[in-house]
């Protein structure tokens, strides 16, 4: 019976103490940490679309906000994201028998610097990209725009999200 009691004991303290600070939106953030900063992703692409860095921005700060607990602040914040668009090419992906595209592959790439004020071990630089397909002959407008990026910037901003405050 008392070996029981040392193993109930053992597992009890093994949970409570394996993975630090937890939350159920996948976030391990220290305590103290209260609030974040998202600077303007300016778009330094040689392409340009011109809504792209606000969009991004926004989304940014949008998954922070509905996954997090952090005020948004616009300066001095526990942690703090910037960064630049640096890449919006659009390149032909699979081809016809008439040696023509039947698919084009929009990626986005971002560079991101984080910033934890807190636990300054967490601090990178790092790159983040993701691409969308879609059919040669249509036109990179409208819905199709769209679409793709909500599927890439959901992507780049999970990610993003994920190599910051979920440690994954």
């Amino acid at each position: 019976m008392k070996k029981f009691s040392y193993v109930i004991l053992f597992i009890l303290m093994f949970t409570i103490q394996s993975c630090g600070i937890y939350s159920f939106t996948g976030t391990n953030l220290h305590p103290d940490v209260k609030t974040v900063q998202i600077d303007y992703f300016p778009n330094n692409a040689v392409l340009v679309e011109p809504s792209l860095s606000q969009k991004f921005t926004q989304d940014f700060q949008d998954l922070f906000t509905t996954q997090t607990n952090l005020t948004l602040v616009k300066a001095g914040g526990d942690l703090q994201f910037e960064g630049e668009i640096t890449g919006y090419k659009i390149n032909p992906m699979t081809a016809t028998a008439q040696q023509t595209a039947a698919q084009n592959r929009l990626t986005i790439t971002v560079n991101v610097r984080f910033y934890n004020n807190k636990l300054e071990d967490d601090n990178f630089e790092r790159t983040f990209s993701h691409y969308y397909d879609y059919d040669a002959n249509a036109q990179l407008t409208g819905g199709i725009l769209e679409d793709a990026f909500t599927e890439i910037l959901e992507r780049i901003t999970q990610d993003v999200f994920n190599a910051s405050v979920a440690k994954w």
